[in-house]
Order: C-alpha cells, then sequence, then structure tokens
C-alpha cells in the first residue's frame, strides 16, 4: 500500500492497482500512436512521434495534426469520461449493473439532441443540448430515488424505466425529423467519432481536467465507504448527501459531455469498470483503472470500427456494443453458473 499526501488530501494506491494503472497508462499510449499512424496513408510510429515533437515531413504533419490526432484525441478524452463516470455510478448504486447506459443518463442526453435535431439547429447547438439532457434525465434520478438512496436494486429499475420512456420519445422525435436530419441523427444515436475535431475534444478534455482530479481526491475515500451502505459511512463521518450528489453530479457531467462528442457509445461504462476490477483485484470504485481501460477500449474498438470492413468504416458504438453486450452475456452467465 502506498499513501500519497498533498495539500491535506491523502491518496492510497495499492500495488497491484498501481502497476495495472500504469501499464494501462503505456498501452493507452501505444494505441494512440498506433491510432494516429493508421489509416489509408499509413504513418509509421517513429515518424509519429517525429511530427508530435514538431517535426516530421509537412505532409505528414497535416495528416497527423489535422486529420487524424481530434479524432484519436476525442476517442481519448470519451473513453476516460464514460470509465470513471462508470465507475462512479456503479460504486453509488452498489450494483455492477448500474451504468449510465442503464439508467438512462445516455438516452436523456439522445433526447435532448435529437430536440434540435427536429427543431433544426445546428452541430454546436445539438451538442449542447446533448449535454443538458443527460444533466436534467440525472436530476431526474435523483428526485425519484429520493430519501431512500441510491443503493441496491431500486435506482437500476428505476433507471430501467426512465429509459424505456426516454427510447419511446427518441423514437418519436426521429419520425418528426427530416429525412436528412433524421439519418444524421441515427449515425449519432449509433455513437460515432466519424468527422470529429478539436471543437468536439476541447469541450471533454476541460471536464476531464476540472472533475478527474476532483472525484479522484475528494471522492474516493467516501465512495469506498459509500459501497458498506450510507448507514455505515453515515457512522464514519461521511457526509452521505452531500457526497452522493457531488458524485452523481461529476458522473452525470461527464457522460453528457463524452455524449455531446461522440453520441451514446453503448456499454463502454458498464464494461470499463468490471475489466478494471477484475485486473486489480482490489475493492472500492477502482476510478483511475477504470478511467484508463475506458480509454484503452474506446481507442482500441475504434480501430477496429475503422479497419474491421475493408471498403466502409463502421460507427465506434456498433463495435463497442456488440463487444461490451458479449462480455455481459459472458459476465452473466458465468455468475449464474457460479451460483448453482
Amino acid at each position: 500500500m502506498i499513501v500519497l499526501r498533498l495539500a491535506g488530501l491523502s491518496l492510497r494506491l495499492r500495488i497491484r492497482a498501481l502497476a495495472v494503472g500504469l501499464t494501462g497508462a503505456l498501452l493507452v499510449c501505444g494505441l494512440a500512436v498506433l491510432a494516429v499512424g493508421a489509416g489509408d496513408q499509413p504513418i509509421p510510429p517513429a515518424e509519429v512521434l517525429r511530427v508530435l515533437g514538431g517535426g516530421g515531413h509537412p505532409a505528414d504533419r497535416f495528416i497527423v495534426t489535422e486529420l487524424r490526432l481530434p479524432r484519436m484525441v476525442t476517442a481519448l478524452a470519451v473513453g476516460t469520461a464514460l470509465g470513471l463516470a462508470g465507475a462512479v455510478f456503479q460504486s453509488l448504486t452498489r450494483n455492477p449493473l448500474g451504468s449510465p447506459d442503464v439508467l438512462g443518463v445516455t438516452s436523456g442526453a439522445a433526447t435532448g439532441a435529437l430536440v434540435v435535431v427536429v427543431a433544426g439547429g445546428s452541430s454546436a447547438a445539438l451538442a449542447g443540448s446533448a449535454a443538458v439532457g443527460g444533466l436534467a434525465t440525472g436530476l431526474l434520478l435523483y428526485a425519484l430515488a429520493g430519501r431512500h438512496g441510491m443503493g441496491g436494486h431500486r435506482l437500476v429499475l428505476i433507471g430501467i424505466g426512465v429509459t424505456a420512456i426516454l427510447t419511446g420519445v427518441n423514437g418519436w422525435l426521429l419520425t418528426r425529423a427530416p429525412l436528412m436530419d433524421a439519418a444524421r441523427a441515427a449515425l449519432w444515436l449509433t455513437g460515432s467519432l466519424d468527422g470529429r475535431g478539436w471543437a468536439n475534444a476541447v469541450p471533454v478534455l476541460a471536464a476531464l481536467v476540472v472533475l478527474l482530479p476532483a472525484v479522484l481526491l475528494t471522492r474516493a475515500p467516501a465512495l469506498r465507504l459509500l459501497e458498506m451502505g450510507d448507514d455505515s459511512a453515515a457512522g464514519l463521518g461521511v457526509p452521505v448527501r452531500a457526497v452522493r450528489a457531488a458524485a452523481l453530479g461529476a458522473a452525470v457531467l461527464l457522460v453528457s459531455v463524452a455524449a455531446a462528442a461522440a453520441g451514446p457509445v453503448s456499454f463502454l461504462a458498464l464494461t470499463a469498470p468490471h475489466l478494471a476490477r477484475r485486473l486489480t483485484r482490489a475493492p472500492g470504485p477502482n476510478l483511475l483503472p477504470s478511467a484508463i481501460v475506458g480509454a484503452a477500449l474506446l481507442l482500441a474498438a475504434d480501430q477496429v470500427a475503422m479497419h474491421a470492413i475493408t471498403d466502409r468504416q463502421l460507427p465506434v458504438g456498433v463495435v463497442t456494443g456488440v463487444l461490451g453486450g458479449a462480455y455481459l452475456a459472458w459476465l452473466l452467465a458465468g455468475e449464474r453458473g457460479s451460483r448453482r
């Protein structure tokens, strides 16, 4: 166990979790370099690093900095945000199914975006409305949870109901949109990184710069205690309502800005925390490992989406949905078998 102290705050790190985090960070860096170099005109990793260092051939600099780097950074930021948000949601609900996909936050972001599509708004308005829709859904979930708290299956059942309602609303909004706008919205609803630029990446990066250290340094210890139950955490001096509200607000904001940047990328926020816990074998929310695993998963999924079929690109949400759904089915089947 390693204890880091910074400005009166302490952060405890297990050796295995630290090793997994460092290995994952190196893997993310390697995937990022490969992602920038892959394409119709391949660029070797050494040349990519040379371009990122300020050198390289002018043609390579244009391809890397103007065409591929913004997409890679968007994937990196969105994956990090969804991995961290999924870990917070699962910790707050004390339920492995407590992800923004299941609880309806992602569907709320989609509803906000579709309202702008039907109204004929711009891409910037679509991103902002998606963020507002996700935040509004988070507030609704918090209000419906009420004084009974957010643990157990209660909030998951509420979220399933909210998701069902919003799915119906989203389907109706698609039928009201013009044909071309409906096709654009359908692609966005799948989750896509195609054509993403710095304007998409910057809001997610800004949210991560503020919320990532805030959640890790100020909320991680309290979330670990909340997993023992509200009464136990309150007995240990944790301000339960304040911690829950702050953590939920941060997670909902991360999901909202991620959905605004890349659409509702399915199953990533559900899968990344599961994989992080299996790798670290550590109790608690595993916030930082989940964020790193989320980034690695989305970078890898984007490469599969771009190169799995030679004559076309898949939306990255299709890849995460297939792989994440298969992993969830395998996980549930394994748990059922272990209970027999």
